[in-house]
């Protein structure tokens, strides 16, 4: 079947779609009812159906003879380690894991939170919860105290897993004493701390409440999966959100393993036994669905990397790893590829390895501008491909999906809609669009599986934030517009387009004509207030490596460009070289910070930021500028 034969019976007949996807699952009893659809918005998938996560991750495998199989390669240039684990060593300390949670009263239900680094133990963790059917929230590794609070608060866990600190870069973060502080802080308490101890970090543990994992471990019995309802809870997510309390993105069992491992052939074109790495985290949708989760539930090898792509040692450091472990496919964010094009532009350390093994790059998270792509593209001569997707959908919306049907690239589109996902543009009145008309991305209801089933206790929240601004529809937040071929594009957050003398621009639109300046590595544009026009753009932008330019001679010569791009109309005229740009941990952009910086509004220190005092920098920038007043 084609690719427009195949999304065409998602969206016409979801249930006959979906009870197929369902036969990759292996079923404790199957599904009474594929799509529940009697309480909209609420939507559930595969009710009356019983399974385990765990068991389709894991036992499975090994059931069916692939337990020699590496399920895991951990590789961690910060501590010098590579490590692999076959399933049948995974099914081991995953089962004994889950014996140690059951002797300390984690049952089927109960929350758990994992604030833990890049380690294997991460997804040991993960995936003992789910063998027990309890319910695990990750928190990011290294989250200050009072953030990791809020989630305590919030997930009210019965048991909090950690480890002993982490190395960043070339600092090493003490994890425990964070912890400490954030227990101190909440009102609710946890029954055990959990904690893995490394060898370079040391934890003080508190008697009668902290516990050693490698002493637990020490005997541990090994325990079988529970049988869970497909709609039960298999984790709560928190959104990074930059005010109030972040949402806690909660996914359930069934929808989630039909979604994610129907995704991993049909998106990523991933067979049982090849390498998948995403260079991503545990702690975000990223590292949860492909990580652990898909690679896993698809029988593939996935490797975990505690490093970074640049320093640890240099530039190379993705190439490395590609050669090395003989991975097929990769994802990871944009911002990688731009840190990596700024240390090497040219590449030349790309050509020490062996990368025959390699046939795919995806690329998501935020905006893959055109001179990132084809920069990547140029470099790796592979299919370099843009996707989009949310924390809250759990998998791509939109993508070129190579295990269906290959399409040709159109630099600044994630080409056309996943299956599953029937995405529309609007008008604010919500009324459909036609082509290359900008407006609200949206999907039409329902979602499809793996997506967010509501939001963790907060049913009206769930609906208020998604589901009432466009009835009948999910609201992204997004804007963007679709082509006469049928190609999506994403042009940002809706807040990120500006109005200029009454018309509206899009940032993101000038952001891919400064990027593809041959001296910038990478920037952000983001409106500043202006009593004459309402709105006018401002650029902040980083140098490529070895790069040194007359700042007021660069600012014409982009200032030209975005005229020549788009208009006069976009009043593109200032522009600041900085050394760095404010991003969180998983490399986002925080654009929405520094327009509140530019414009004088109160903000919060966003809880993901890599590097808080990088927004000193950032305000004194624009205040010599003449904003942030």
């Amino acid at each position: 079947m084609t690719y427009d034969d195949i999304y065409k019976l998602s969206i016409s007949n979801p249930e006959t779609f979906w009870a197929e996807a369902a036969k990759g699952i292996d079923w404790f009893k199957e599904p009474d009812v594929i799509l529940d659809d009697k309480r909209p918005p609420f939507y559930r998938w595969f009710s009356g159906g019983k399974l385990n996560t765990c068991y389709n991750a894991v036992d499975r495998h090994v059931v069916k003879g692939r337990g020699d199989q590496v399920a895991i390669i951990f590789d961690s240039p910060v501590t010098n380690t590579i490590r692999k684990i076959t399933y049948a060593q995974l099914q081991d300390e995953v089962s004994r894991f889950a014996g140690v949670l059951q002797d300390k009263g984690v049952g089927l239900g109960d929350t758990v939170i994992i604030y833990m680094p890049m380690i294997p133990e991460a997804a040991f963790a993960m995936l003992a919860c789910a063998r027990l059917g309890a319910i695990h929230s990750v928190v990011f590794g290294g989250f200050a105290p009072s953030e990791l609070a809020l989630r305590i608060e919030h997930a009210r866990p019965k048991i909090l897993i950690t480890a002993s600190g982490a190395i960043e870069g070339k600092k090493t973060i003490a994890y425990k004493p964070l912890v400490d502080k954030a227990l101190d802080i909440a009102d609710h308490k946890v029954d055990a701390v959990l904690v893995f101890k490394r060898d370079f970090v040391d934890a003080e543990l508190t008697s009668g409440r902290d516990f050693c994992w490698q002493d637990l471990m020490v005997g541990a019995q090994s325990v079988p999966c529970v049988e869970v309802d497909a709609t039960d809870p298999l984790y709560i997510l928190y959104t990074s959100g930059t005010t109030g309390m972040p949402k806690g993105v909660m996914r359930d069992n069934g929808g989630h393993a039909v979604a994610l491992h129907w995704s991993m052939k049909n998106v990523y074109d991933l067979e049982a036994g090849e390498v998948f790495w995403s260079a991503s985290d545990v702690g975000w949708v990223v590292g949860h669905s492909y990580i652990v989760y898909a690679p896993l539930l698809a029988g593939c090898t996935t490797v975990f990397y505690e490093g970074k792509p640049i320093g640890t040692p240099d530039a190379g450091a993705f190439w490395r790893v590609i050669s090395e472990h003989g991975v097929k496919t990769m994802f990871t964010a944009p911002t990688a590829f731009r840190a990596i094009k700024k240390e090497d532009p040219e590449g030349v350390l790309c050509r020490k390895y062996d990368l025959r093994c390699f046939e795919a790059l995806y690329l998501a998270g935020e905006r893959l501008d055109p001179d990132t792509y084809h920069w990547a593209s140029d470099l790796l001569k592979v299919p370099v491909i843009d996707h989009w997707w949310q924390t809250e959908t759990g998998w791509a919306i939109v993508a070129n999906c190579r295990g269906i049907e290959e399409f040709a690239v159109k630099p600044g589109s994630p080409t056309k809609p996943v299956p599953g996902y029937h995405v529309q543009i609007v008008d604010d009145g919500g009324k459909v669009v036609g082509p290359n008309v900008e407006g609200n991305v949206v999907i039409k209801l329902p979602l499809p599986p793996g997506t967010l089933a509501s939001l963790w206790r907060d049913d009206e929240k769930f609906k208020k934030s998604y589901m009432t601004s466009f009835p009948g529809y999910y609201e992204t937040s997004d804007g963007g517009f679709i082509d006469e071929d049928g190609y999506i594009y994403i042009m940002g957050r809706m807040d990120d387009v500006i109005n200029i003398a009454g018309h509206r621009l899009s940032t993101g639109a000038m952001e891919e004509v400064v990027a593809t300046h041959p001296d910038v590595a990478e920037c952000a544009v983001f409106g500043t207030a202006d009593q004459l026009k309402g709105q006018l753009p401002v650029g902040l932008v980083v140098l490529k490596a070895g790069r040194v330019r007359d700042s007021a001679e660069l600012a014409g010569e982009l200032a030209q460009m975005v005229r020549d791009k788009i208009g006069p109309i976009a009043c593109y005229r200032t522009t600041a070289v900085v050394n760095r740009l404010p991003k969180t941990r998983s490399g986002k952009i925080l654009r929405g910070t520094m327009r509140a910086i530019a414009n004088g509004k109160k903000y919060r220190m966003p809880s993901t930021i890599d590097d808080p005092l990088i927004l000193d920098e950032i305000t004194a920038t624009l205040k010599g500028l003449g904003f942030a007043g």
